[in-house]
């Protein structure tokens, strides 16, 4: 199968302005992101709507494509970025730009969803290990996920699920596997253009979980697991935390 990748990247954003450019072990983040991706999957582009990072890229020797600023997701900056890269793709997998441990192995389970011919769109799945707090477990910001038996999601949700019923709440981690998701994601080209012309759905606005508009509108999602936890730079405070994990990793 052709896979191409693309990293969506804003220059604005709430929380940490300027992010892709936000300086790592002296290298900007969104460049180490594009270096891990570009290592295994060739085709692969930054799709921003800002020339700063365009020109940041460019500079690292890196391939940027230029979209609107107008998008309401990553989801349908990657429809526009893949309809610009004059490349014809099976597949087009979304990389956050903030997340620049991302590993291989991460990005191989992704592409083996494909491999299920009823596969959508795949998304990836951590398991939260039996010693987690309920306090982990319940962190909103952590989307929890239900699979099925043949791998596909079934639900996502902010809220832990599934509920164990007659269990106390200190036992659910050591009595069943939750699931969080991590937002790595990868579409057959022709259900991302659908996906991008679909209105919020119902689920999605209850939520605010783009992929819950997908299941509602009955794609179907399989999902990969792994076992890695990443570092993603939602704020500088992360930034820091990545700072000190490269310093470890790099000893």
């Amino acid at each position: 199968m052709k896979f191409v990748a693309i990293i969506p990247a804003r220059y604005a954003s709430t929380r940490f302005p300027a992010k892709p450019l936000a300086m790592l072990g002296g290298s900007p983040i969104i460049e180490h992101v594009y270096r891990r991706v570009s290592s295994m999957i060739p085709d692969t582009f930054v799709a921003t709507d800002d020339t700063r990072i365009e020109q940041a890229v460019e500079s690292f020797g890196g391939k940027v494509i230029m979209t609107s600023t107008h998008h309401r997701s990553g989801t349908d900056r990657c429809q526009e970025a893949y309809s610009k890269c004059g490349i014809k793709a099976d597949v087009v997998i979304n990389v956050q730009g903030d997340e620049p441990f991302i590993h291989p192995t991460q990005l191989q389970s992704v592409m083996q969803c494909f491999d299920q011919p009823a596969t959508d769109i795949a998304t990836l799945v951590k398991p939260f290990p039996s010693d987690a707090s309920i306090n982990q477990l319940r962190n909103p910001n952590s989307p929890k996920v239900v699979i099925g038996r043949q791998h596909q999601a079934l639900y996502f949700s902010r809220s832990i699920v599934p509920y164990l019923r007659g269990k106390d709440e200190s036992e659910w981690l050591k009595s069943h596997t939750f699931y969080k998701h991590i937002g790595l994601y990868a579409y057959r080209t022709e259900a991302l253009k659908e996906i991008t012309e679909l209105p919020a759905g119902i689920l999605e606005q209850a939520e605010s979980l783009e992929q819950l508009r997908w299941l509602e509108a009955g794609f179907r999602i399989t999902v990969g697991y792994t076992d890695i936890e990443t570092i993603g730079i939602d704020t500088p405070e992360d930034l820091a935390r990545a700072e000190q994990f490269l310093v470890t990793a790099n000893r």
